[in-house]
C-alpha cells in the first residue's frame, strides 16, 4: 500500500528532520513544499499495520516533526 504523509516541521530543524525522514525504511520520496505543510513524503508498506508503525513510530518520532497527516491511496 502507498500513502502520502504531510508533515509540519519545527522552525530551524527542517534540514535535520528531512535527512532523518529520508533514512526511514519505507519512505520513498520526500518533498519540501510551501503552504500549510512543510514537507510531503511518500511511503510504501505491505500492510496497514506496517504503514501505521512507519508513520507513528518512525516519522513522528523524528526530532523536528511537529505534526503529520496521512493520506492512504486506494484503487477504485
Amino acid at each position: 500500500m502507498k500513502a502520502f504523509v504531510l508533515c509540519k516541521l519545527a522552525p530551524g530543524k527542517e534540514q535535520r528532520a528531512i535527512q532523518s525522514i529520508r533514512a526511514v525504511p519505507g519512505v520513498t520520496d520526500v518533498y519540501m513544499v510551501f503552504g500549510g505543510w512543510d514537507a510531503i513524503l511518500s511511503a510504501d508498506a505491505d500492510t496497514m499495520d506496517k504503514l501505521c508503525g512507519l508513520v507513528v513510530s518512525k516519522v513522528r518520532g523524528v526530532d523536528g516533526v511537529d505534526a503529520t497527516e496521512t493520506l492512504v491511496t486506494t484503487n477504485l
